[in-house]
């Protein structure tokens, strides 16, 4: 795999670099926001995951997040590397469309680990024995990494379509958010503002189509469950 590292802190990438190649990926390095923008749109060597500094220089990691999410690879996964303790960052990012985030200062083995586990998600065999999941207008193609409402493609991020495919497949059930964080991120720990934003996502690109309801106090599930749960579709 092609792993892009884009921080302008040279001891970060270097340390970064180390750690991912050890883990037999090919590592490439930029330190602003231009020249990460260049080496995204390099077909010969195509970027299969990035790590972007959310405070490199201009464009900084969530603009190029944007970019790479309105752009013709829109499924790169991407992981941002955030302040600690700076929570709108990491709200910010998660908006843009990243699939995890880590924050500095950190573990390289942590983030060498978070990429891994991005990478196995977002490289799940297309369309191997996996049915495809309707519900009404919204089909999903698991294998194919494709969402369809009323027969139009809607644009997913990769851990957005994840989490599509994990309620479909579990219809009237409710999931806490640290469920969510465990099933569908795979961390057994983390800010559950990462499940909140998600959702908040996937119900606006589903639009009035969307079937996720809030079960105050308890979590989330696709459809509604019995009444006295206190589910609502909002």
């Amino acid at each position: 795999m092609c792993i892009l590292i884009a921080d302008d802190d040279p001891v970060v990438r270097e340390v970064v670099r180390r750690y991912l190649e050890r883990d037999g990926h090919t590592v490439r390095e930029t330190a602003d926001g231009p020249a990460t923008l260049a080496a995204l749109s390099d077909d010969g060597d195509a970027v299969e995951l990035a790590v972007l500094d959310v405070m490199m220089p201009a464009p900084d990691g969530i603009e190029i997040c944007r970019a790479i999410r309105s752009g013709p690879r829109p499924d790169t996964p991407v992981i941002l590397l955030t302040a600690l303790g700076d929570e709108d960052d990491r709200v910010l990012g998660l908006e843009a469309g990243a699939d995890d985030y880590v924050t500095k200062p950190f573990s390289p083995r942590e983030l060498a680990l978070r990429v891994a586990s991005v990478l196995r998600r977002a490289t799940t065999v297309r369309d191997n024995g996996h049915p495809i999941l309707r519900d009404g207008p919204i089909e999903v193609r698991p294998a194919a990494r494709l969402a369809l409402v009323d027969a139009t493609p809607v644009d997913l991020t990769p851990r957005e379509l994840d989490l599509l495919v994990f309620l479909l497949r579990h219809p009237r059930e409710v999931f806490s958010r640290e469920e969510l964080l465990a099933q569908v991120w795979g961390w057994d720990f983390g800010d559950l503002s990462t499940v909140t934003v998600h959702i908040k996502r996937l119900r606006a690109k589903l639009g009035d189509r969307h079937r996720i309801d809030t079960v105050w106090g308890r979590g989330y599930a696709w459809g509604r469950v019995d009444s006295g749960s206190g589910g609502t579709r909002a």
